[in-house]
C-alpha cells in the first residue's frame, strides 16, 4: 500500500498546491486546505488518470478519506499492474 501513497502523494500535492502535503490513511476532506467539490472532482480524475483506473459513481460516494482512496486504488489494479507500481515502472 506504501508504492499508492507514494503516488497518490503528488497528485494530491498538485490538486491542491499545497508542496508539504503527507498523506495519512484517515486524513479527509475537513483536514485539507481547498478541498472542496470542485478539487474532489479533479483529484478523482488525476487518480484515475495517473492509475489507470475508473470508479463508479457509487465507489466514490463511498470514499472516507484517502485510507478508503488507496484501498479502492488497490483493488481495481491487476496483479501485473501492482508488480510494476512497485518496481516504480508505472507512469
Amino acid at each position: 500500500m506504501d508504492d499508492i501513497y507514494e503516488k497518490l502523494t503528488p497528485i494530491f500535492r498538485d490538486v491542491f498546491d499545497l508542496a508539504e502535503l503527507r498523506l495519512a490513511p484517515g486524513m479527509s476532506a475537513a483536514d485539507v486546505a481547498g478541498w472542496d467539490s470542485l478539487n474532489h472532482i479533479r483529484l478523482i480524475m488525476s487518480v484515475q488518470r495517473r492509475f489507470g483506473v475508473r470508479f463508479s459513481a457509487a465507489e466514490i460516494g463511498k470514499l472516507r478519506n484517502v485510507g478508503d482512496l488507496a484501498a479502492l486504488i488497490r483493488t481495481k489494479l491487476a496483479p501485473s499492474d501492482e508488480a510494476l507500481l512497485a518496481s516504480g515502472a508505472a507512469g
